[in-house]
């Protein structure tokens, strides 16, 4: 309103102004209110992180339906109102009180850049009529998909005759991964990546891929599958000896459901993860992953997996190694990270100064590796023994003392008593700069399969275990070496039915790290 309209009456100005200030407060409380939805939302998204990441820990050590249904609801909640979220930021603001937008990371430098120039419209000065000269430019990047997309290779082989005699002349046909098959060695590599690595099941890809208007039926693709694993089961086995040569190695097991044969119920078996990683203590040799299936957890089974096996085995407390331990073969390495964790489920439930005080002596241990984390050998075992070794009969004195003060039956007693029960294993790190203070590479190389857990229920026998070991074995290897898991198998099913098996170590992940590297340069 301009000063003009004004009314020169003192009563109707006052009126106006308390009708304005009504406006206003309405307004305010309005935006009062918006911020308050915002600040309940934006607590509750805390909150059901919180949970969600309490769940994911207690999942990756007990598994059940009902946490993984829990699980999926608390992250569909979450979904729900980040998206909402998402609403708002895309609504025009007006007086609402602007969010910091978080820091994002730059885009990957190896995608492709589709470059829109704008220029601007004008020709001329839109003041003055004069001429435009370049004064710089602002560049802003997003980030698009290309909708994946099938495709069919025709090949076609041209036959020539001789003109002067019967002879025919025509190209031999291409090597296929599968004989007689139509998929290319593209689509199997995403077919067993999306199974494996990305948790999908065949008839989840039947759907999706039927959105294309592309058919394929779950039964074929299980028998693509099978064909595979069956091809690229010489790699596997290049793997496992490369893994069983290391000097000391991880060892860890998880559960997997199993269709029973001939009742329709399910079973539990083992997925075993043997995992070699010598980059913490400087080493340059290739890292990797070897993974067996057992349809039970009996000791016999990784006593097999183990034969011929000599040097340092770090793994939990499981009885079925004792006897490889008695052999003499190898030598047993205690994990801090399951002493740790026992204290930790603890102190999550029910802080208590004793819980308190053992997570807190033992992180001072894992201060120390952090600092000499990928130095040699004899300087780890330098700076443990000077560091590490004080800090640990300390602890172990202090351990001694506090499990006198409880009761046998309660669990802090319980959690000490598995340290102590543990004691020389748990120490045996300070004495060999190769050894790592816990498992957590064997542990992190199972990750993928706690996640996928649905994936595995094997109709009628436990060759869908053996052949889920053998993938796992080629995808977290991949991983180990910052391979893309489906370029990598993508490579090998071109190229490995033609491939010499006695040259198979040339299609090693890491013998073709430098090739994958050089396309992302």
């Amino acid at each position: 309103m301009l000063e003009a309209d004004l009314p020169t009456d003192l009563d109707t100005l006052h009126d106006m102004l308390r009708q304005q200030q009504a406006a206003m407060s309405r307004m305010q409380e309005t935006i009062d209110a918006q911020q308050a939805t915002l600040d309940a939302s934006s607590a509750e998204i805390a909150h059901l992180k919180l949970q969600l990441a309490k769940l994911r820990r207690q999942a990756y050590g007990r598994k059940s339906e009902k946490l993984d249904r829990q699980i999926e609801q608390l992250e569909l909640r979450l979904e729900d109102l980040v998206a909402n979220e998402g609403i708002q930021d895309a609504k025009p603001q007006k007086s609402a009180p602007e969010r910091q937008p978080a820091e994002r990371a730059p885009l990957p430098s190896h995608l492709p850049r589709e470059e829109h120039i704008l220029e601007p419209a004008e020709q001329a000065c839109p003041q003055c009529g004069g001429n435009l000269k370049p004064l710089g430019e602002d560049i802003a990047e997003q980030l698009e998909i290309i909708s994946s997309a099938f495709k069919v290779i025709r090949t076609i082989r041209k036959k020539k005759a001789c003109a002067c005699c019967d002879v025919i002349v025509q190209p031999p046909a291409p090597s296929r991964p599968i004989l007689r098959g139509i998929a290319g060695p593209g689509l199997l590599a995403h077919i067993l990546v999306a199974k494996y690595a990305d948790h999908l099941p065949l008839y989840r890809q039947s759907v999706i891929y039927e959105r294309a208007d592309v058919v394929l039926d779950r039964s074929t693709m299980a028998r693509w599958v099978g064909a595979c694993a069956n091809l690229l089961q010489p790699l596997v086995d290049a793997i496992r000896r490369h893994v069983f040569a290391a000097a000391k190695i991880h060892a860890d097991d998880t559960t997997v459901q199993v269709l029973a044969p001939g009742n329709g119920k399910t079973k539990t078996g083992r997925l075993w993860a043997y995992v070699r990683d010598d980059r913490p203590f400087g080493s340059t040799v290739p890292s990797a992953a070897w993974f067996a299936y057992s349809p039970n957890r009996q000791g016999v089974h990784p006593q097999q997996h183990l034969t011929g096996f000599q040097g340092v085995l770090q793994a939990d407390a499981y009885a079925g190694f004792n006897a490889v331990y008695a052999s003499g073969r190898v030598t047993e390495a205690a994990c801090w990270a399951h002493a740790r964790r026992k204290f930790h489920e603890l102190h999550d439930i029910r802080p208590t100064p004793a819980t308190e005080e053992a997570l807190r002596r033992i992180g001072e241990l894992y201060a120390i590796e952090a600092e000499i984390r990928g130095k040699p050998p004899d300087e780890r075992k330098r700076v443990r023994h000077s560091q590490a070794w004080p800090l640990l009969d300390s602890l172990e004195e202090w351990l001694r003392a506090k499990l006198l003060t409880l009761s046998r039956k309660s669990d802090t007693a319980g959690a000490i008593q598995y340290a102590l029960n543990q004691w020389q294993a748990l120490c045996r790190y300070c004495d060999d700069g190769i050894i790592e203070i816990d498992n957590n590479a064997a542990e992190r190389s199972l990750r993928a399969v706690a996640l996928g857990r649905k994936n595995f229920l094997f109709a009628g026998a436990d060759t869908g275990g053996e052949r889920a070991a053998a993938m796992y074995t080629l995808i977290e290897t991949a991983k180990l070496n910052d391979i893309d898991p489906e370029s990598y198998l993508r490579h090998v099913l071109t190229h490995i039915a033609e491939h010499s098996i006695n040259r198979i170590d040339e299609l090693l992940p890491w013998n073709l790290a430098a090739q994958f590297a050089s396309r992302h340069s």
